[in-house]
């Protein structure tokens, strides 16, 4: 199913509602404007497999550039609108995207960008060098397309760990109005997503998931709420305004609804509200448990990727039983192997892979770490590079990115622990743990806090919070330098970009 399922039953509902604006795009404009779209597209010689990059905001011309690829067997590759334009430039270029479209509030990066693509519009106002996007919608006619084969994304890894990676699948056999689209099956049975429907998106419609889950709410007839960005108590007055059933976040925007004034938190009515998913960022136990214990047992979190090898799911009930889990097995098979690509007991740490019956997706231009995802003995078994366990009963519990994993003194040290002990700690807003060289241990554990308003950063803070961790967690996992610093260079999603801190320490 998509847009023009639900245009022809409901035109008038609405398919998407900016939050703060209340501009909304009706079913039947969703599904007339993407028509003429993927009509212009047609036009200008774009077929089945040929990719359209989007840099844009939130807003609601994005689903409409979205729904036009989906009905044409074309790629989308949505990209990080607060990328530098040299990383901008490099994902337009390694997609081989044959057609461009812009927001005019991405016009100063757009406008520096250095590629060779053949077609290019813009909306919401004027940019140089592009064409004007509704000008070629109104052109476009909006006659039937006799054929509609179903498009899919085609996105780039967020870049925490280097340069962002193209993660391309092959396209679904199928047309467009047909049932069974993988994150519609999955995704929309688990969280019963129906034509009741009121899914409030807080996140970058760029990313994979805001963007995916999206199109799930529209492929199933309900009405999608997006924030222009996250702002913690506007997204409760979004949630009881528009009578909100469900909505995705991630453990930080939890921590900044959790962190709000009690009497800011609890004066909006959130009684609407039946599934809480949270994903993208592990979360930290007494995050979650206050979310829940404030909610009801409505929280439910999945495990997964851009890669979309595998993923995991667990509800509240069952996490209350298992807390710290992301659950067990939803898509695929999991395993948990040693560096030597051993399968490891219950409770040992080691990299997670995901056994499917075919690898489902490729590092485009990237045969090499295409390779390296798979395992040397299980082809069809792959990794994103994660570590973590599963316990006796085969519940998946996260620990960190190998490529965080700090080795001190021949001892695994997870930044993500130390990082989620003072994830509510008052006197912190944000925190990212590294390790650095050391000649006597390898690696030390190095410490970036930005300090929560009021409190004042200084050897004080750092002896406050030095203590805290000694009594709560083993002495070698306790940061020995604490730099204090305004901000932290998270994406908008939640990761942290740790390559940066590196650079910066390494820097002096």
């Amino acid at each position: 199913m998509y847009p023009g399922t639900w245009a022809a039953i409901t035109p008038d509902r609405p398919a998407l509602v900016m939050a703060g604006s209340g501009r909304t795009l009706t079913y039947a404009e969703l599904d007339g404007r993407s028509l003429r779209l993927a009509r212009h597209l047609r036009a200008r010689g774009l077929g089945p497999g040929d990719v359209v990059a989007l840099v844009s905001d939130n807003t609601p011309e994005a689903y409409e550039v979205y729904w036009a690829c989906l009905r044409s067997g074309l790629y989308i590759t949505a990209v990080n609108h607060h990328l530098s334009a040299e990383e901008t430039s490099y994902i337009v270029h390694d997609c081989g995207a044959r057609a461009l479209v812009v927001s005019a509030a991405t016009a100063e990066l757009v406008g520096a960008l250095d590629v060779d693509v053949p077609e290019r519009l813009a909306f919401g106002g004027p940019v140089a060098a592009y064409d004007d996007y509704e000008a070629a919608l109104a052109a476009a006619g909006d006659q039937p397309l006799a054929d509609q084969p179903h498009g899919d994304d085609f996105l780039y890894s967020s870049g925490t760990t280097g340069r962002p990676k193209g993660v391309k699948v092959s396209l679904p056999r199928m047309q467009v109005d047909e049932p069974g689209y993988v994150y519609v099956r999955i995704f929309g049975t688990l969280y019963g997503f129906d034509r009741d429907t009121v899914y409030l998106s807080p996140a970058p419609v760029y990313h994979a998931a805001p963007l995916r889950f999206g199109g799930v709410v529209h492929a199933t007839g309900g009405t999608l709420v997006m924030m222009e960005r996250f702002d913690a108590e506007a997204a409760l007055r979004a949630i009881e305004q528009h009578r909100v059933t469900h909505t995705q976040m991630v453990p930080t925007m939890f921590v900044r609804l959790l962190k709000l004034p009690e009497e800011v938190r609890t004066a909006y009515d959130v009684s609407s509200l039946r599934c809480v998913i949270h994903a993208a960022a592990p979360c930290p136990v007494q995050v979650k448990r206050r979310m829940i214990d404030w909610l009801g047992p409505i929280v439910h979190e999945y495990y997964a990727s851009t890669e979309a090898n595998g993923a995991t799911m667990i509800d509240s009930e069952t996490w209350l039983a298992h807390p710290g889990s992301v659950g067990r097995a939803l898509l695929g098979v999991v395993h948990v192997c040693g560096p030597d690509g051993g399968e490891l007991g219950a409770g040992e740490v080691g990299t997670i892979w995901f056994e499917r019956d075919e690898v489902p997706f490729a590092y485009h231009n990237d045969p090499a770490k295409t390779a390296s995802a798979q395992h040397p003995e299980h082809p069809t078994w792959t990794t994103v590079g994660d570590l973590g366990y599963v316990d006796d009963e085969g519940f998946l519990f996260l620990t960190d990115r190998k490529a965080f994993m700090i080795i001190s003194g021949g001892v695994n040290i997870y930044p993500q622990e130390v990082e989620d002990l003072f994830s509510l700690h008052p006197a912190v807003a944000d925190i990212a743990v590294i390790g650095v060289p050391d000649e006597e241990m390898g690696e030390r554990v190095v410490a970036f806090v930005q300090p929560a308003p009021g409190a004042e950063p200084g050897a004080a803070l750092a002896a406050e919070l030095t203590a805290y961790a000694r009594e709560r967690i083993a002495h070698f996992k306790v940061p020995g330098e604490i730099l204090f610093r305004d901000g932290l260079p998270r994406t908008p999603t939640g990761k942290m970009v740790k390559g940066r801190l590196r650079e910066e320490y390494a820097g002096g």
